[in-house]
């Protein structure tokens, strides 16, 4: 009965427009609902199928992105494909690619599970889980074709959204500027995104003070109002678990509240089946859009209706050309009071009058936020005649100093909790001082000082302290030593070392960096398992205790997409150390060499699977000792010190020599999202002189097999590895817990 009405109303209004000879305005107005608002495509592909031509869209969150792009001049085709397209998970998490770090950034991010403005010694919080910076990526590359600010009554099709005003709670039309801005303003949605800067005013997501903006479009001069409503309904106490359903119960108070009298206002109110999903609920993508359609084609004798009575021409849809490169002639740059320009294009690698492509922009981009420096980085492209001009507007972050946190454990440091402190801009404006705090089972600290200068050569300076104790074999402190007489094979060691270094690198295109520096590093190996060593000549149980001077250098190529459970990319690191000078603890120092480098390439030839297969060796140059700085291999790990080698099959420092070549396989499953099971298998040559002799092109003398289970989480990953070693019929369980450090 409902839709009869609503037929012979539109019967009604269309007859005074055609006794009028006016044209009818047809209105469409889209609701927030975060992921739910996908299903807005599944309606314009209906409504696009009807015949009807849409003269103005008004649009909340959500809804605003949706019909902002669709205003722009995509069909609902094309959005189909682009919603498609996109990985969500990174869209929301504000993820940089780890090709658009630095090396000194990876490090950093992949070792602190939190991290928290810290100025003046007073802890804050961040204005939402993220910038927000990726969405407004996203929009700017998909609205380029527009130019630099707009009039959007002036766009293919008319077009309004709404954000809030957070200090003063009333809701802000947003009909001019950057479309990109004002929809990513629109849907900031709050807790999640951080609110957007425009015009002066602090703006959130539109939903929070008007869902549903039909009234807004009705004066506007919409005769007749197409209306799509993805909102939830409240919902019992059974759906109300976590904070953010808590919160989206209470957004929900108002527009409620408000929606009686705005489907009063609508022609045509379209309602799809969103039970059963959420706003975050972007991997359902597909249903979402199927949900939209289904709902729309319950109306669709009402919008042939409407398409059969619109008059006038109407205008073929725009074709939005794929643009591979763009020439750039020019730079504005807006809000940068700190960073100099030659920094911000550096990091930008722009280059005048070349073949600059959107991917070229977009890295760039990711690169000036990778430095979190900055808290957006808007820009639009201004057409000219044969070029284009950037202008960037920046707005700096007035955080200078982050206190970040982590935990872990493994079987060799045990259990860990990371405290840090990171000042940036302290002696000058692209520096950054950090000192690491590990409480728990070992005591470590970590040190590191660094000038970030792009391209050019940035000076770092570190100083660590690292200990740990471990039951060991004898020959790790004195291969020479006769234990037979005292029936012992292994001991309880207590190694520690400090190591300080300057260095100076230089990095091209964030995945490879050539670095050299000097490097003083004292070394302490001790047991209390024996009072008294006099046989070894090492009284009161200290094997080593050496202050070593050295020059080193590095070369490091690292394009993996994911440390710890990469999908594609190549590692190469090879380095060099001179060890020149000693305190010489033992007497027996010698001028010496040790090179090390490893390789690995990873592809996936399946989705979702993984192959890894990487080498790597090291060999001593110059006299035989000492023991200490050896290759030692076992255990399983991440970014060990000194010359300690993860090999599955056998404990930590259970195999060691002055040389050594391995070669390892692994195969990773990801099951189901962020879950992996792994199977891998390393074989190893380890001894004194092995390239001399020729055995390390022989068969393998160490081997070892592993499977294994991971998890991605904020903490880090956590890992479980059963490991099993032929030679010694012996197997092995590894665990870590959170990111290593």
């Amino acid at each position: 009965m409902k839709n009869y009405l609503i037929l012979i109303a539109i019967l009604l209004s269309f007859s005074g427009f055609a006794q009028d000879k006016e044209e009818v305005k047809v209105g469409l107005v889209l609701s927030g609902g975060g992921a739910k608002g996908l299903a807005h495509i599944g309606v314009l592909k209906v409504i696009e199928e009807a015949g009807i031509k849409i003269d103005y869209i008004g649009g909340s969150s959500m809804g605003a992105i949706i019909g902002g792009l669709y205003a722009a001049g995509y069909t609902a085709h094309q959005l189909d494909s682009i919603f498609h397209e996109i990985n969500f998970n990174i869209l929301i998490q504000d993820n940089v690619p780890r090709s658009s770090k630095t090396f000194y950034e990876k490090e950093e991010d992949e070792k602190y599970a939190l991290t928290l403005p810290f100025d003046n010694f007073n802890i804050s919080f961040p204005s939402g889980l993220s910038k927000g910076q990726n969405i407004y990526n996203l929009m700017s590359k998909l609205t380029w074709h527009l130019g630099g600010n707009q009039d959007f009554s002036k766009l293919p099709v008319p077009f309004f959204c709404i954000a809030a005003d957070i200090e003063t709670g009333e809701q802000v039309i947003l009909e001019k500027g950057s479309l990109a801005k004002a929809v990513s303003a629109s849907g900031a949605i709050p807790s999640i995104f951080s609110p957007v800067t425009i015009d002066g005013k602090i703006l959130t997501d539109g939903g929070v003070v008007n869902n549903y903006p039909v009234a807004e479009l009705r004066k506007r001069g919409a005769d007749i109002v197409i209306g799509v409503d993805v909102q939830d309904s409240l919902t019992d106490r059974k759906h109300l678990k976590g904070v953010f359903e808590i919160l989206t119960q209470i957004n929900n108070f108002r527009t409620i509240a408000h929606m009686e009298e705005n489907i009063a206002l609508t022609d045509v109110y379209i309602k799809p089946n969103i039970n059963g999903f959420s706003v975050l609920s972007f991997e359902k993508g597909s249903a979402i859009i199927d949900s939209g359609e289904v709902a729309a084609r319950t109306k669709l004798k009402n919008l042939k209706l409407i398409a059969s009575k619109q008059t006038g021409e109407r205008k073929p849809p725009i074709k939005v050309k794929r643009v591979d490169t763009i020439n750039i002639d020019a730079l504005a740059i807006e809000g940068n009071s700190s960073y100099p320009r030659a920094y911000i294009l550096g990091k930008l690698n722009l280059k005048y009058d070349s073949n600059y492509t959107f991917e070229n922009l977009t890295d760039g981009i990711n690169k000036l936020s990778a430095t979190g420096n900055f808290n957006k980085i808007n820009y639009s492209l201004t057409p000219k005649k044969d070029a284009y001009t950037l202008a960037l507007k920046l707005e700096e972050s007035q955080s200078k100093t982050f206190l970040r946190l982590a935990i872990h454990y493994d079987n060799l440091y045990k259990s860990g909790a990371l405290i840090n402190i990171t000042k940036k801009s302290s002696l000058f404006t692209n520096d950054a001082a950090s000192l690491d705090v590990v409480l728990g089972d070992n005591f470590r600290y970590n040190f590191q000082y660094y000038i970030d200068k792009g391209y050019y050569w940035s000076v770092g300076i570190k100083s660590r302290y690292n200990t740990f104790n471990k039951g060991i074999p004898f020959d790790f402190v004195d291969s020479s030593a006769d234990v037979d007489g005292i029936g012992i094979n292994n001991i309880e060691v207590d190694y520690q070392d400090y190591t300080s270094q300057f260095y100076i690198e230089t990095q091209f295109q964030q995945v490879f960096s050539f670095g050299v520096g000097l490097e003083h590093k004292f070394l302490k190996v001790s047991t209390e398992t024996l009072d008294n060593l006099s046989m070894s000549g090492n009284p009161n149980g200290t094997f080593e205790k050496s202050s070593y001077y050295s020059a080193f250098g590095y070369l490091k190529l690292d394009s993996f997409d994911n440390k710890h459970f990469p999908t594609k990319g190549v590692y190469f690191e090879g380095d060099f150390h001179l060890y020149g000078f000693s305190s010489d603890y033992n007497n027996d120092f010698d001028e010496f060499s040790i090179a090390k480098g490893a390789v690995g390439y990873v592809f996936s030839p399946f989705n979702k699977f993984t192959t890894k297969i990487s080498s790597e060796t090291g060999f001593r140059i110059g006299q035989v000792g000492p023991n200490s700085l050896d290759f030692f291999l076992g255990g399983y790990g991440n970014d060990f010190i000194n010359n300690f080698i993860p090999f599955y099959g056998y404990d930590f420092i259970s195999i060691s020599g002055d040389s050594y070549i391995k070669g390892m396989l692994e195969l990773d499953y990801e099951i189901f999202r962020k879950n992996h099971i792994s199977l891998s298998a390393n074989f190893a040559n380890v001894e004194n002189d092995l390239y001399s002799t020729g055995n390390w092109f022989s068969t393998p003398d160490y081997t070892g097999y592993a499977i294994g289970y991971g998890l991605e989480t904020f903490l880090g990953p956590l890992e479980l590895k059963y490991s099993y070693s032929p030679e010694i019929k012996q197997n092995e369980w590894f665990i870590s817990i959170g990111f290593w450090f």
